[in-house]
């Protein structure tokens, strides 16, 4: 066992790092009042995600929990590389929630840098959600804040 799960926490980090590419690039492309979009449902799915009995497994039918890693990340991938912009949105915004707790406590170094990785995404859609929330005289600001995306 010693052996098997570093090299599956290298096969994973291996994905996480081209689909992470991939999002990044996706993300960057959206315009700002999409992305401000993607803030606030991202916020939502991380939420979601928390609140199931295994939040790295959100998006994972429940015959498949004992795989070594669950299927959200994939399918919100698969949904971020959609022509129609609300699917895309919906996908980026569950494959970062799916990510971030995946990644969350791993304790291989690998997966920790992806975590961070993941937390420069999400900061970056938290500094969009401030203004947002200010211009619609909202205080979902602190939203982000309590849900532990920041810790």
């Amino acid at each position: 066992m010693q052996l098997i799960s570093p090299a599956i926490a290298f096969l994973r980090a291996h994905q996480l790092t081209r689909q992470l590419r991939e999002i990044e690039r996706c993300v960057r492309a959206l315009p700002q009042r999409s992305r401000a979009q993607l803030s606030v449902l991202t916020l939502r799915e991380i939420g979601q995600a928390s609140r199931s009995e295994f939040p790295h497994l959100y998006g994972t039918p429940p015959e498949a929990r004992y795989q070594p890693w669950g299927h959200g990340t994939g399918t919100g991938y698969e949904r971020a590389r959609s022509d129609n912009p609300e699917v895309a949105l919906r996908g980026i915004a569950l494959w970062l929630a799916v990510a971030y707790h995946e990644t969350k406590h791993s304790p291989q170094d690998r997966l920790q840098l992806q975590h961070l990785a993941v937390l420069r995404l999400l900061n970056e859609l938290k500094r969009l959600h401030r203004p947002a929330a200010q211009a619609a005289g909202t205080s979902e600001t602190g939203d982000w804040a309590r849900t532990g995306v920041t810790a």
